[in-house]
């Protein structure tokens, strides 16, 4: 397995940075995730950082190397994270629950299946073209009656989130057979609220790597989002198929040992000191430490 990746945040206009997002894989399977906090709620940091956290571990625990039942991991492991943030708001004895939306994504068998629940959205992009898209769970595109006009709708308005007092409501997708060069992106509402889905195709399919076309998609965010921008962050990552002769970009899987697990996506539950904003340092620094671990393990098999 074999894919290009590059994940980015930036505060905007906002106090703090309330996205989270983060990948982990093992050997024959990838798991990528972005949360985005919901403002006028308490604490949506950490309510992404729990939904974060409680995926990846589950993942950590089923991927041996790949996950059994990728629908139904998706599927526990958003409703487990659910009870992760509902158990810390009663444990806070708070009177309002942190929320977040969240969309995630697992990459194996050269097919690719995600979750998502909210208006954090995923595309797919494939020879210049969008071949699909999450819907968001709003009511700008919930499904319209019959015959029903186009009245004004405040898209910020959702349907269904993880931490609210009912039970969330999510789409699980089928797999989706994976070609050669397909790029994929999951990104919060900091990025698609201003970029409209033709930009951003045209910019994630524009020739550039996807270290470029990320970074490209991030500061048009924020540049067209002006001084009140919200929180802008995306995970952009391209496909490809195992051991391309003479490209040696990206992450390939292929020299891992069985049972190594590696993540940019911090392990355990957070305590109140640890929910600190997310910054391109600490992501990279991560990263850094992931593909350096990756090299010693091919070394060792050489």
């Amino acid at each position: 397995m074999k894919f290009s990746v590059f994940q980015v945040s930036r505060k905007g206009g906002r106090l703090k940075n309330e996205d989270r997002m983060g990948y982990c894989y093992t050997r024959e399977s990838g798991l990528f995730v972005l949360a985005d906090g919901m403002g006028g709620h308490p604490e949506g940091e950490v309510a992404a950082q729990l939904a974060l956290q409680t995926i990846a571990a589950l993942y950590q625990r089923e991927a041996r190397p790949t996950v059994k039942d990728v629908k139904a991991f998706l599927a526990e492991s958003a409703m487990s994270a659910h009870q992760q943030i509902m158990r810390y708001a009663s444990h806070k004895a708070m009177l309002d629950t942190p929320r977040t939306t969240v969309v995630a994504a697992v990459l194996q068998n050269a097919t690719a299946t995600w979750l998502h629940c909210g208006d954090s959205r995923l595309y797919v992009v494939r020879d210049g073209r969008l071949l699909t898209r999450t819907r968001d769970h709003s009511h700008a595109e919930r499904p319209k009656p019959h015959g029903a006009t186009d009245a004004p709708v405040n898209r910020n308005l959702l349907l269904t989130c993880l931490g609210s007092p009912t039970t969330p409501l999510f789409d699980v997708s089928a797999p989706l057979p994976l070609q050669r060069g397909d790029r994929i992106m999951l990104c919060s509402d900091g990025v698609w609220g201003v970029l409209d889905d033709a930009v951003i195709v045209h910019t994630l399919s524009s020739g550039k790597p996807v270290s470029d076309a990320a970074p490209d998609l991030a500061e048009m965010a924020l540049r067209k989002g002006g001084a009140h921008s919200d929180n802008v962050t995306l995970i952009a990552l391209e496909w490809e198929m195992p051991e391309t002769p003479g490209d040696d970009r990206g992450v390939s899987t292929e020299t891992i040992d069985d049972g190594v697990f590696a993540s940019t996506i911090q392990a355990g539950m957070p305590s109140d000191s640890e929910i600190d904003d997310l910054d391109e340092d600490a992501i990279e620094r991560s990263i850094a430490e992931i593909n350096e671990a990756i090299r010693r393990s091919a070394a060792r098999k050489t």
